[in-house]
């Protein structure tokens, strides 16, 4: 079908011919050039080409045996990602080479399970002891219990997720994530090394000898089509909404009517109640709640693995709030200054306190603020516990719109060095909401402990639909 409409498939020919018109940077690549990369760890962004694995290993002190390989989740997990996973894992078995790791598959999709289930690849995935988990985030946001026997020690595992931040595959801040292709992931649990390149390396069969891995290979499609597990005969779709796993538009009705009772004694569902709209009146002395050092994603502002159960109860889930972040003051996790009786406490911990005496916080950040996950409890937990202003040098653009939805404001340093500006015992002004429009700045004015003052202007990206959200309390509070 591509290659039927290729000629709607590329660029217009004006633009290939004068690219530099059209575009701010024309990169050319020469894919014959291009080998397989490693990503990691703590970001990634960090990009290292696995030729280069040993030397950059040694001189950052990396931990080089891999201990866990791990394959799916939702991102490179399609019908073709474990079809060509599935190919080096059978090498394995064809030439007698042993698993030094253990390797960990999550399919990406019921459908895709069933699928690989029924062409065999999760047998070959078995065959070398690789443990099949169920269609899930799974072990991309901790959900898995990681068993090590020293979590203090520094480790080193593989993923073919998308993210790879610091604590969020197991909670462990000594482990050590990199990202690398489902196959190359697959290769490594081989291997049980992260400088083994699988292009020029050989590994060592139960015999002794030197083996090399072929290219991996994989049809991008199921030969036989996609099939689920019930595989009644009628289509998928018709075998997803028998199963009640699909429900379509016109059982809408039916749905409204359900009525939905919670337990009062539930830890882990509470019902929504909506967050109060804005009373028109511009946010005064507001204590810091935290000042955040360095990289602040998702994962450091919400958590997962453990703290999942509780997705369904804001009230518990937020004690979870920016326990990830380091507090530029001293540097250390979850640990802040609750400005109302002076001691040192969790970031939630302090933010309840404040939200008990009717005080709404601020929140002050670096850049890319939010970076990771499109996660909605990273943005909710603040509102909920009373948490107004995010003040950033820079946010990840799906986190600042989440923050929108909620009512918060989310503002930017005009100066990225007024960041150096806020001390610890801060109480922070943002006015000028009365005239809060598009393209429209407001003030940030700091009141330090000693006495003195500085302000300066803060900057937004809000349109008037995104003002219409902050001044109703949230985006669902609009009709």
């Amino acid at each position: 079908m591509a290659e039927q409409n290729a000629k709607e498939l590329q660029a217009d020919d004006e633009v290939l011919q004068q690219p530099d018109k059209y575009f701010d940077q024309v990169l050319e690549i020469d894919l014959s050039e291009i080998e397989p990369h490693l990503n990691g760890p703590f970001t990634p962004d960090a990009a290292t080409p696995l030729s280069q694995m040993k030397e950059k290993g040694a001189a950052n002190d990396y931990p080089m045996t891999v201990e866990v390989s791990l394959v799916g989740s939702c991102t490179n997990s399609s019908y073709q990602d474990l079809a060509r996973a599935a190919s080096v894992a059978r090498q394995a078995v064809e030439k007698n080479i042993p698993v030094k790791a253990q390797l960990i598959i999550n399919p990406g999709s019921e459908q895709i399970r069933a699928t690989v289930e029924r062409d065999g690849i999760l047998d070959d995935f078995r065959k070398i002891g690789a443990v099949i988990m169920t269609n899930a985030c799974g072990p991309c946001i901790g959900q898995w219990h990681r068993h090590t026997d020293d979590a203090t020690r520094k480790n080193a595992i593989v993923t073919s997720f998308n993210r790879n931040f610091r604590r969020r595959a197991d909670g462990n801040p000594n482990t050590y994530a990199f990202i690398g292709s489902p196959e190359i992931t697959t290769a490594l649990a081989l291997a049980g090394r992260l400088d083994f390149n699988p292009a020029t390396d050989t590994l060592t069969d139960r015999d002794g000898n030197a083996v090399k891995l072929d290219e991996p290979s994989g049809f991008g499609f199921p030969p036989q089509g996609f099939t689920s597990a019930q595989n009644s005969g009628k289509g998928v779709l018709e075998d997803l909404i028998d199963a009640g796993l699909f429900i379509p538009a016109d059982h809408g009705s039916a749905a409204r009517q359900t009525e939905v009772i919670i337990s009062p004694t539930s830890e882990r569902l509470q019902r929504l109640e909506p967050f109060k709209a804005w009373d028109g009146k511009d946010l005064i002395d507001m204590p810091l709640l935290i000042k955040t050092q360095g990289k602040c994603t998702t994962d450091h502002i919400s958590q997962a693995g453990p703290w999942l159960k509780y997705r369904g109860h804001l009230e518990n889930i937020s004690g979870n709030l920016l326990m990830g972040a380091v507090n530029a003051f001293n540097g250390e996790s979850n640990k802040v200054k609750d400005q109302l009786d002076g001691q040192y406490k969790e970031v939630s911990a302090a933010a309840r306190d404040y939200k008990q005496h009717g005080v709404p916080s601020i929140v002050v950040a670096e850049d890319n603020y939010g970076e990771g996950s499109s996660r909605e409890h990273a943005a909710m937990e603040p509102r909920f516990l009373n948490v107004r202003v995010i003040l950033a040098k820079s946010f990840a653009r799906i986190h600042e719109t989440n923050l929108k939805k909620q009512g918060m404001l989310a503002l930017t340093f005009v100066d990225k060095d007024d960041y150096d500006k806020v001390r610890e015992d801060d109480r922070i002004s943002v006015t000028g909401l009365a005239h809060f429009a598009p393209g429209s700045r407001l003030t940030v004015s700091l009141k330090h402990s000693d006495g003195t003052t500085d302000s300066f202007e803060a900057e937004h990206t809000y349109n008037a639909t995104q003002i219409a959200w902050f001044k109703a309390g949230a985006a669902l509070n609009c009709h």
